[in-house]
C-alpha cells in the first residue's frame, strides 16, 4: 500500500509542460520539478529559452524551442525525450493565446491562428505521446481548458470554440485510452493574473465585476494550479478520469 505522504510525489516520472515562458505553465513546471518530476517544457523564443532556464536553473536542454503549431516540431521533441528517457509520464498541454474581439468583425486568420494552438495542435500532441503511453499502459494527460469552455464570455468566439473543443477532446481520449491505463483531464482555470487577463485586472471596472463573481475575492495566481495540476498528475488521482477540474474562486459556482 502506498503510504498517502507519497501520493502527489512526482519523483521518477518524466514530464513534458507546453508553455512554460511565464504564467501557468512557469509555475507548473517550477512546481512539477519541486514535486520529484525530471520536468520539460517548451518555449517559442530564445530569449525566453535563456530567461526560465537562468530562473530555474535547468538547461537549454530542457525547453524545447520552437512553434507547437509545427507539428515536425512536436514529433521530433517527443522522439528526444523517448530516446533519452524510453518514456513520457505525464503530458501538460498549458500552451495557448487568445484574440478578443466582437463576434460580428472576427477575422478568420485570429480564428485559424487560435483554433490551430489551442486545439489542433493538442490534438497532434496527444496523439503522440498517447501512442508511447499506450505503450507502457500507463500515463497522465492533462489539458489546461478555461471556464470559458463551460460559460459564455463576450467578444471571443475563437477561445471559447477552441477551448470547449479541448475540454470535450479531453472526455473522447479519457474514454477512448482507459484502456490502456491513461488518464486524460481537465484543468479549468478561471481569472489568473498573467498577460493574458491584464487587461481585465487593470482596468477598474472589468476588475470589479469580475471580483463580483468570484466567492474568493481575487484573481487567482499561477502558482494557485500547482497543487491541482499535481493532484491531477500524480498517483492521488489514480481513480480519476475524464473530469473538468475547475480552479476559478467559485466563479462557476456563484449564484445570487
Amino acid at each position: 500500500m502506498v503510504k498517502s505522504v507519497n501520493l502527489f510525489s512526482l519523483t521518477g516520472k518524466v514530464a513534458l509542460i507546453t508553455g512554460v515562458s511565464r504564467g501557468i505553465g512557469l509555475a507548473l513546471i517550477r512546481g512539477f520539478g519541486e514535486a520529484g518530476a525530471m520536468v520539460y517544457g517548451t518555449v517559442r523564443s530564445p530569449e525566453s529559452q535563456a530567461q526560465v532556464g537562468r530562473e530555474l536553473q535547468i538547461g537549454a536542454e530542457r525547453l524545447f524551442l520552437g512553434d507547437l503549431t509545427d507539428l515536425s516540431f512536436q514529433e521530433d521533441m517527443v522522439r528526444r525525450l523517448i530516446k533519452t528517457h524510453h518514456k513520457i509520464d505525464i503530458l501538460v498541454n498549458n500552451a495557448g493565446v487568445t484574440r478578443g474581439n466582437p463576434s460580428e468583425d472576427y477575422s478568420l486568420t485570429d480564428w485559424n491562428l487560435t483554433l490551430d494552438t489551442n486545439l489542433n495542435a493538442v490534438f497532434h500532441l496527444c496523439k503522440l505521446v498517447g501512442k508511447e503511453m499506450i505503450k507502457r499502459k500507463k500515463g497522465a494527460i492533462i489539458n489546461v481548458t478555461s471556464i470559458g469552455s463551460m460559460l459564455g464570455f463576450p467578444e471571443n468566439p475563437a477561445y471559447a470554440a477552441s477551448k470547449g473543443g479541448l475540454r470535450m477532446l479531453t472526455k473522447a481520449l479519457a474514454r477512448d485510452w482507459a484502456r490502456y491505463g491513461i488518464r486524460v483531464n481537465n484543468l479549468c482555470p478561471g481569472y489568473i493574473k498573467t498577460d493574458m487577463t491584464a487587461k481585465s485586472y487593470h482596468d477598474p471596472i472589468k476588475l470589479a465585476e469580475r471580483l463580483n463573481r468570484m466567492m474568493i475575492g481575487r484573481f487567482g495566481e499561477p502558482e494557485d494550479l500547482i497543487g491541482p495540476a499535481i493532484f491531477l498528475a500524480s498517483d492521488a488521482s489514480g481513480y480519476v478520469t475524464g473530469i473538468d477540474l475547475v480552479v476559478d474562486g467559485g466563479w462557476t459556482a456563484h449564484g445570487l
